[in-house]
């Protein structure tokens, strides 16, 4: 394919949707517009294109290995990211006066997004870097942004986070890798770490590898985790890399898919040399690292979406150009075959990865344009409200599109029926590579539970009234349209529903009832994923009713799919809602219920 993304659509979402032309009324963003954010996206896809594409498939036959204590994967790998690194696609969002490009963030999301696309494997080295550099800026002191988060966002090394061990993936109350202080000031840290994307690789000069572990006498659990940066060498004074620090690889993760990041295991301190730098205060090393995380949970999001994308794009065209069977009502065997985008079978797969992929993509631009707001808005109150709807998405965002997109995924090879199921083409390697996002940076599971036993409820449920509050104005707004009132009160009935099945558990958990409570959390995140998708839906939706009279030729084709797609998700998907809160106001234990020695 010579186009990795819909152009159309990624226009009609950054500027008719989310309107980012306007954010150069920021300062920081004055000197912007959109003819240089064009030529951002513009440069992001022809690198995406020409470097990362092309070893999509040789990077996954070919995953990574160890040799001789060293890890080798195919050249082009380090190709891509150095025409990455070249173009200064590490920096989108530094200042200029650091060498970065300055982009907003929906800006640079957008540009990430197409080398997630091209190959996501190579591009999660990048993300991982990005991620450690603005934890850093968050929270590293000034020494620490010198030594290691200048040089990443040089793109001279690379980053990534260090939480999992083998005994303890998710829960992270239990790591035992331990962290003692030296009199030089620095800790020596011991312990193993599990499952580590990027662990360990010759692609840069250094490794900043950002590591939880626990200070001995610090409080019990989660309470009693400080981060450490350990680099793979240490650095010195001038900034090069010095002697190798005491993180041993110890073996590589061979996965279903993503085969192309290496996944590692990391043994720390077997010759007790292993030093890190405490960032932050001691005790507080989980809070800081959510800032990375939280981040992550987005861009796996966006991963998601990316792959979910592709396959569909790829199904799109194959539809396009597959003749096979005649209609239904065409008995005359002689008459030549049609197109399967003909079939109505054909078109409701392609319709459900439209809605899954183009709506998660809208949701991943509303939720990098909170962000921006939360950190740029002069008003402090719009900057507490953005915020706080960014921290009820945030679960959404990682959860739905890593589970719907995966959806996406498998519609596409099911329309290229047994052609899809073999390597002659990509969707199956988009499924493997999809089928990570689910579980990595806290499976859906623990998604369901943060949205619906934390998000949710805290500050009086003021996140969900405020998501209320916006999809209200919504509402309204497609009152007014004759052609979007049906999916208007659609949309109504499914937030009363939210709502009153919210404060039905809200009750339950305020007496206590918390394993009852949470027992079908995964219902509740799958209800609120697809009314926030529906909503981006109708988002969508009103721009075209009102842009649809005044176009012609392909942009008016653009948005009647628009308002197509939204119907078939109003009337496809958005019942769902309505089963799931049956099930939840009913106060189900059936899980519960079921005893292991049943199984």
């Amino acid at each position: 394919m010579t186009e990795l993304i819909d152009r159309r659509n990624l226009s009609f979402v950054l500027y008719e949707l989310e309107d980012v032309e306007q954010l150069t009324r920021y300062p920081r963003f004055a000197e912007h517009s959109r003819e240089t954010f064009e030529a951002a996206i513009d440069t992001a896809h022809a690198i995406a294109a020409d470097k990362f594409a092309p070893h999509n498939r040789k990077s996954d036959l070919q995953e990574p290995r160890l040799v001789d204590g060293r890890v080798e994967m195919v050249p082009e790998v380090r190709e891509a990211l150095e025409a990455y690194v070249e173009a200064g696609f590490t920096a989108m969002e530094l200042d200029f006066e650091a060498g970065g490009m300055q982009l907003p963030g929906p800006v640079a999301l957008a540009c990430s997004s197409l080398f997630q696309i091209a190959n996501i494997a190579t591009a999660a080295y990048a993300g991982l870097s990005h991620g450690v550099a603005a934890m850093l800026e968050a929270h590293g002191s000034e020494e620490q942004k010198r030594r290691y988060m200048d040089p990443i966002n040089a793109g001279r090394f690379f980053g990534t986070m260090c939480l999992s061990e083998p005994h303890a993936g998710s829960s992270l109350a239990d790591i035992r890798t331990r962290a003692e202080p030296a009199p030089e000031g620095h800790y020596l840290l011991t312990g193993s770490k599990m499952w580590i994307s990027g662990g360990d690789h010759e692609l840069a000069e250094n490794i900043i590898e950002m590591v939880l572990a626990k200070i001995p006498g610090g409080p019990p659990g989660v309470k009693g985790i400080s981060l450490f940066i350990v680099p793979k060498y240490l650095v010195n004074e001038d900034g090069s890399p010095g002697e190798r620090n005491d993180i041993q690889l110890a073996g590589l993760n061979h996965k279903m898919g993503y085969r192309g990041t290496t996944n590692t295991f990391l043994k720390l301190g077997e010759h007790g040399r292993c030093i890190g730098y405490l960032v932050g205060e001691p005790h507080r090393g989980l809070s800081y690292m959510f800032h990375m995380m939280n981040g992550a949970r987005i861009g796996v999001g966006m991963g998601a979406t990316a792959l979910g994308y592709a396959g569909y794009l790829h199904s799109l065209e194959y539809a396009r150009e597959r003749p096979q069977g005649r209609h239904p009502d065409q008995k005359d065997p002689s008459t030549a075959p049609v197109p399967i985008i003909e079939h109505a079978d054909v078109r409701r797969m392609l319709l459900q990865q439209k809605c899954y992929v183009e709506g998660a993509y809208a949701l991943a631009m509303y939720c990098s344009s909170l962000l921006l707001r939360s950190r740029h808005e002069e008003d402090a109150r719009v900057r507490d409200e953005s915020g706080l709807l960014l921290d009820v998405l945030t679960p959404v965002m990682k959860a739905w599109p890593s589970a719907w997109c995966l959806k996406a995924n498998e519609l596409a090879i099911q329309v290229l029926g047994g052609y899809g199921y073999t390597r002659d083409y990509p969707v199956e390697q988009y499924y493997r590579d999809n089928r990570l996002n689910p579980i990595h940076e806290g499976t859906n599971g623990i998604q369901a539970l943060d949205l619906l036993g934390r998000k949710v409820q805290m500050r009086g449920g003021g996140g969900l009234s405020l998501l209320g509050r916006e999809m209200q104005a919504s509402i309204e707004a497609a009152l007014a349209e004759p052609a979007l009132q049906e999916q208007a009160r659609a949309l109504a009935g499914a937030l009363e529903a939210l709502r009153r099945t919210t404060d039905g558990i809200g009750t339950e958990l305020a007496e206590g009832h918390v394993r009852s409570g949470l027992a079908n959390a995964h219902a509740y995140l799958e209800m609120t994923g697809h009314i926030v998708i529906a909503w981006m839906w109708l988002r969508q939706a009103l721009v075209a009713a009102r842009a649809v009279d005044g176009a012609r030729g392909a942009d008016e084709s653009f948005y009647r799919g628009k308002l197509q797609a939204c119907r078939f998700f109003f009337r496809h998907e958005l019942p769902r809602v309505h089963v799931h809160a049956a099930l939840l106001d009913s106060g189900d234990r059936t899980t519960l219920g079921m005893a292991p020695e049943w199984f």
